[in-house]
C-alpha cells in the first residue's frame, strides 16, 4: 500500500510516537510510507530510512489565508497519486485533511487521539467527519461519543507499545513516585503535587519526580514551594532514556483529567511498575487497569483518593510488586506487532471499501 500519514508535527508526544511506531512497522513490511507535517518541521523520533517526511508549512496562527493554503497544499499532494491512502491524526489535522481530499479518489481515514468531548466545535467536526471513509478510535468510549452515522464507520485500535521495551526489573525499588507527560492542564500535575503532600505526611522518605516539559512548569514549581514540599518534588524535564529512569521507581502515577490511551501509563505497566491512574475519560486507563489486580484506579480530581492509593502501594511493597507483575500483560496484549497489524487491516479495508 501507499500510505500518507498526516500530522501537525513529529516533535514529541503520544500521537507522534504512535505514528513513528506504525510508520516504521509498515516500512519494514514494504509498504510505501510518507509522513506529512502540516505545522512543524522537527522530527523527534527515529524513522526507517525508507519513510519519506515532508513539511508543508508552519503554524497558521488562526490566519484564514494560511489555513486555505494548507488545504491547497495538502490537496495538491493527495491529488498527485490517487492510490495513496490518507491517514490523518488529531481532530484539527483531520478537518484539514478531509477538506483537502473532498471530491478526490483517495481514501481518507481519520484517527481521534484524545477525548472527543473536549472538542469546542463538535458540530463542525461531526459534519466534516461524515466525509471520512473510515475512522479509528482509541477506545470504545471514544467511539460512543459520536453519532451513529460516524461511529458505524469506525474501528477501535488502542495504542501500541514501543517496539523496544526494556525488560521489567523486580528488585528492591527506590523511593521515587514518578510520572511522565507534558506539564499542561490536561495532565493535572497540580492534583498530583497536592496528593503527594498528603502522602508525604505518612511517608516522608519518598520524593515525587515529574518527567516532561510544558508551559506550566514554573507555576507547578511555585505550587510545590507553597505546599512546603519543594525539596521533595523534582522536575526532571524530558528524558531520552525514560525507561531507564522509570524502571526502579516505587510506583507510577497518572493524574490526568482526560486521556486517550496514555502511552506513559502503558509503558510503565510494561516495565512492571505498580501503577495508579485516575479513571479518566475516555476509558483508556480503565481499559488497561483492573482495579487492585494490576494497578489502582481513582476518581478524577480527588486529591484524597489519589493520596490514599499511593499509601496503599507504599504500605505493602510486596502487594504493590505483585500488581506490577500482573501489569506486564500489556507487553503482549498491546505489542507493536499486534497493534500495527490491526492498523494495516483497517487501512486495507478502508482502501477497499471506502
Amino acid at each position: 500500500m501507499k500510505v500518507v500519514m498526516v500530522t501537525a508535527g513529529m516533535s514529541g508526544g503520544g500521537t507522534e510516537r504512535v505514528i513513528a511506531v506504525l510508520a516504521n512497522y509498515m516500512a519494514k513490511q514494504k509498504h510505501e510510507v510518507k509522513i506529512v507535517m502540516t505545522s512543524r518541521d522537527e522530527v523527534a523520533y527515529a524513522l526507517d530510512e525508507s519513510v519519506q517526511v515532508l513539511s508543508i508549512g508552519g503554524s497558521t496562527g488562526g490566519s484564514l489565508s494560511k489555513r486555505l493554503k494548507r488545504i491547497r497544499d495538502l490537496r495538491r499532494l493527495f491529488k498527485g497519486d490517487k492510490e495513496q491512502v490518507i491517514v490523518s491524526f488529531g481532530t484539527e489535522t483531520n478537518l484539514f485533511a478531509l477538506l483537502a481530499g473532498f471530491g478526490l479518489q483517495n481514501k481518507i481515514i481519520v484517527s481521534e487521539r484524545n477525548d472527543p468531548n473536549q472538542c469546542t466545535y463538535s458540530f463542525l467536526r461531526n459534519m466534516i467527519y461524515r466525509m471520512a471513509d473510515s475512522l479509528i478510535f482509541q477506545t470504545a468510549d471514544a467511539k460512543g461519543c459520536f453519532p451513529k452515522g460516524i461511529a458505524r464507520k469506525g474501528s477501535v485500535i488502542p495504542n501500541p507499545l514501543s517496539g523496544e521495551m526494556r525488560k521489567p526489573v523486580h528488585t528492591v525499588r527506590n523511593k521515587d513516585i514518578v510520572t511522565a507527560g507534558r506539564l499542561e492542564p490536561q495532565k493535572n500535575h497540580r492534583l498530583l503535587i497536592e496528593s503527594f503532600q498528603i502522602f508525604a505526611e505518612r511517608f516522608p522518605d519518598y520524593r515525587l519526580v515529574l518527567y516532561g516539559k510544558g508551559y506550566l512548569e514554573e507555576e507547578l514549581k511555585a505550587f510545590a514551594k507553597e505546599s512546603g514540599i519543594e525539596e521533595k518534588v523534582l522536575f526532571a524535564g524530558f528524558a531520552d532514556d525514560i525507561q531507564e529512569k522509570l524502571c526502579n521507581a516505587a510506583m507510577f502515577v497518572l493524574s490526568s483529567d482526560y486521556e486517550g490511551v496514555s502511552n506513559s501509563l502503558m509503558e510503565a505497566m510494561a516495565l512492571g511498575l505498580p501503577v495508579i491512574s485516575t479513571d479518566c475519560p475516555i476509558g483508556g486507563s480503565a481499559m488497561l487497569i483492573k482495579n487492585k489486580e494490576n494497578g489502582l484506579l481513582v476518581p478524577v480530581g480527588s486529591a484524597t483518593a489519589l493520596a490514599k492509593a499511593m499509601e496503599y502501594m507504599a504500605e505493602d511493597p510486596e502487594r504493590a510488586e505483585d500488581m506490577g507483575r500482573r501489569a506486564e500483560y500489556v507487553r503482549e496484549e498491546y505489542s507493536a506487532e499486534k497493534i500495527c497489524k490491526s492498523w494495516i487491516r483497517a487501512i486495507a479495508e478502508g482502501q477497499a471499501h471506502g
